[in-house]
Formats: structure tokens, sequence, C-alpha cells
């Protein structure tokens, strides 16, 4: 039994010291942000008097658009009047559209496809039929039809603003630029809980993460839509592949490690709408997860073997492996109930209060991040706030389908590129229930239940024996899994959708 329990000690200090590697990385990324801030705006600044300088003697670079589809029937439409709009010459434009889609989708596309052609468009309809490789298969097929220098790419639930190109394009006046990532914006924001929380995560990202990266000179990754590729580069990485969920960021590693830099640009900022209902969030939370975990598996060894600084390794490594913090999430619970009965753990009150602050760290790092990028990008930052306790609780709620996608990235299947649904939600008035486009429902739903259960026993029992130290973390362990199973019951079909289907 002593074997077992520094067994269970080791496992539960490990998935804690992981933790706190994690969630100091965020004030890593935070101080990089703040240190090379000033010098980034004044760079872009100087890209685009020389981009301006350059296009007025040599003209404006050929680009190609590529808008790969799979049923899009609510949002396609919605898509072209945005790329329709972007202020470039049509004849140094391309447009591709790269439709696997298998439902009405097609026809929607050929009808418009002929109206913008009747406008003077650059405009063809590359449609497929056996979806080989998912949308890495549809880009790899149309880049190799594609004319242009430069290739920007846009999923379908996105709009590009008219300067998208102008705004962009003036970052490859340095040759060693191989991609420009554009910031995600949000058009259905205030829609529900659900859509503000996620605006929350994704501002974190977008507006400390990427630029933190990009301005630090660490590996950073295109986020596989808004942003703008090098044809070369691409071609020089080897193209895009399809072993990996997310052949965005398989790409852009491949690319960085053949010496081609990747940039982002935080004043272009492209609105896409956010997933509406909590089983389309978990399924392309899912796809991340297994997509970046299968990517480390690919290129880690690459990376440790690189000629490149080592502390841009450590953060790749932090980067590429960030979803393990879901599995050390649930070991940290799953422990939490026997860790009281080793007489180790409470021999001493040094130890309990040693895990309290770890946790404390490790939890307030990714808090901490979101709150700054609050503050950066929205002058009523204040307001935004009040949703971070659900952004957390959402956070630790998905750790069980997470955890499933990490395990599932260490077997040899790819797996399946399960589409997000788009619905061309945009206020509180549309409603997303009557609509065709649904994510699997998963029984997963019932491990979150007993999870928030186990939490809460946990919990009660802490309490019971006086053990404060740990409670608060497990309180926000039972809301999140508890949370996140209401939302799912609550988004789940009833008999009548089923139907309308």
């Amino acid at each position: 039994m002593e074997i077992l329990s520094y067994l269970l000690i080791a496992v539960y200090l490990f998935a804690l010291i992981s933790l706190f590697t994690y969630g100091i990385n965020c004030y890593v990324l935070m101080l990089l942000h703040r240190f090379h801030r000033n010098k980034a705006r004044q760079k872009e600044m100087r890209r685009h008097e020389l981009f301006i300088a350059k296009s007025a003697q040599d003209g404006l670079p050929r680009v190609t658009i590529q808008l790969p589809l799979f049923n899009e029937r609510y949002v396609v439409e919605r898509l072209l009047r945005g790329v329709a709009t972007i202020s470039y010459p049509k004849e140094r434009l391309e447009i591709q559209i790269l439709d696997d889609s298998i439902d009405d989708t097609v026809k929607i596309v050929q009808k418009a496809v002929q109206k913008y052609q009747n406008e003077g468009f650059d405009i063809v309809h590359l449609h497929r039929t056996d979806r080989r490789g998912y949308k890495a298969g549809a880009l790899e097929s149309g880049l190799a039809r594609a004319r242009g220098e430069f290739i920007a790419i846009f999923d379908a639930d996105f709009i590009p603003p008219s300067d998208f190109l102008h705004k962009t394009l003036p970052y490859f006046t340095d040759s060693q630029v191989g991609m420009v990532q554009a910031r995600w914006g949000h058009i259905n924001r205030t829609y529900s809980l659900l859509t503000r929380v996620q605006s929350l995560g994704i501002d974190g990202h977008f507006g400390v993460e990427q630029p933190a990266r990009s301005w630090g000179g660490l590996f950073m990754n295109f986020n596989g839509t808004a942003g703008v590729w090098r044809k070369t580069a691409i071609e020089d990485a080897g193209g895009w592949e399809h072993d990996t969920l997310t052949e965005d960021m398989d790409l852009s590693y491949r690319a960085q490690l053949k010496g081609w830099k990747l940039e982002f640009s935080p004043t272009m900022v492209c609105p896409a709408e956010l997933p509406v209902q909590i089983h389309a969030f978990k399924a392309q939370q899912n796809r991340w997860a297994k997509g970046s975990i299968q990517t480390a598996r690919k290129l880690l060894g690459r990376i440790l073997r690189a000629r490149i600084p080592w502390f841009v390794k450590l953060e790749a490594f932090l980067h590429l492996t960030h979803y393990m913090v879901h599995p050390l999430m649930l070991i940290v619970v799953l422990a939490s109930l026997p860790m009281l009965f080793t007489q180790w753990f409470y021999a001493s009150l040094s130890y309990p209060i040693m895990f309290f602050t770890l946790i404390t760290l490790a939890t307030c790092g990714p808090s901490s991040l979101y709150f700054y990028s609050q503050r950066l990008l929205y002058r009523d930052w204040l307001k935004n706030l009040k949703y971070l306790p659900l952004l957390v609780c959402l956070g630790t709620g998905i750790a069980v389908s997470n955890t499933k996608a990490v395990l599932e990235a260490f077997g040899r299947r790819t797996g399946t590129f399960v589409r997000t649904p788009k619905y061309d939600i945009w206020s509180r008035a549309d409603d997303w229930r009557r609509k065709i486009y649904r994510s699997p429902e998963s029984l997963l739903s019932i491990a979150e239940f007993l999870m928030g259960c186990y939490a809460l026993a946990a919990l009660i029992l802490f309490l019971t024996l006086g053990k404060y130290f740990i409670s608060p973390f497990l309180v926000i362990y039972t809301l999140g899994f508890f949370t996140v199973f209401a939302l799912s019951m609550s988004h789940s079909m009833g008999p009548e959708e089923r139907k309308s289907r």
C-alpha cells in the first residue's frame, strides 16, 4: 500500500507541476507581448510605406483566394458577398471555391459563380466528390491550379473585410515572410452566454498569444482561415498534408522549420460566426485538441533536433502540447479523493499549501491572459470580465471530451474531420434549432455528469474533514462539469427536431 501511496503522490505532483508550467507560460507570453508591442507597431507602419512604394513601381501582386466549403447552405452567399467587396483589382484576383459539399450548397454556389462571373470576377467552382484529405485535400487540389503569388484562405463562417489584402500583403515586403495571420472577430458575440465565453477565449489567443509568439521570434501557427500564404512557402514546406486534423498547424511548423517567418497582423480583424451549439463547440475543440497532439507527435522530434534557440524549442513544445492540460486536469480531480487518505499528504501543513500555490498559479495564468487581452482590445472591457468565471467553468468542463481527443491522437488513425456547423446567426432573433446541420451528440455527456458528481463528493469530503486548501478548485471542477453537462442536455435534439432534419 505504501508503494501505491507514493505512486499516487508522484502522479498527482506531476500533474500539478505540469499544469503550473502551462499556467506560468501565460505570464511569459504576456511579458513578450508587452515588451515587443511598440516595436511591432512601428515595423508595421514601415512595411505599409514600403508596400505602397513597391506597388507603385511594380504593380500589385496576383492573389488567389481559396474558399474551402462542405455543406454551407446558410452562409456561403454571405461569404461570397464579403469576398466580392475586397478592394483589389479584379484582373489581379483569382477566386477558387473548393467545394466538397453533398447537399444543395453545390447548386447555390453554381448560381452565385455565374452571377459573379457576369460581374467580371475571375471565379471558379471546383467541386470534389471524394473528400480525400478533407480540407487539406481540397486546399492541395486548389493550389495545383492557383495562379496567384499569394494565397488567401477563408472558411465559410468568415466575412472578409474590404481592406483585408491591403493590410496583410505589406508584410510580404520581407522576402522571408511566408504567412500572415489576421485576428478573428465575432459577428455574434452577444448571442448567448456560450458565444460570449468563447469570444473571451479567442480574444486571449489572438489578442495576446499570437502576437507574442510572432513578435517574440517564436513559432506560431496559421489558424486555418483569415490568413495569407506565400505560395512558394507552402511548396517549400512540402505542401498541404492530411495526416493530422490540424493541417494548418502542421504546415505552419514545417514552414518555420524551413526558415520561413510567420507574422501576425493585430490591426486586421476578420469577423466570424462563433458556434452557438455546445456540441459544435466541443467538436471543434476535439478537432483542435486531437490535431495539435498529432502534429506534436509528427514534428516535435524535428523541432528538438533543429538548430534553433532552446527557448524557441520549449515554447514550441508548450504550444503543440497545450491540450495536454485537459487530461492533467482529470488526473488532479480523480486523484484528489484518494490523496485524502495518504498520511504523507497531510503530515505537514506545508504540503497542502504547496499544492494550493501550484494550482492557484496554474489557474490564474490563463485568467490573467484573458483579462489582459480584454484591456487591450475593448474600451468597455470591464463589462466582459463578468463572463470570465464562466470561461473557467467551460474550460474545465470540456476536459472529459478533450481528454478523449488527446488519447485518440496517440492512435494510428488520423480520424474524421468533423466540420463546425454554421447557421448565419447574428443576434438573439436568429434560431439554429430548426436548421438541418448538427454536430454529433456524444455519450460523453454522461461521463461529464459522473465527473461532476465525483468532484462534488470530493468537495464535500474535503470540507467535512476541514481540509480547505484544495476545496476552491474542486468547486471550479464541480461547476465546470455540471455546466457543460447541462448545456449538452439543453442543446440535444428532441423528437420534433429529429423529424425536421
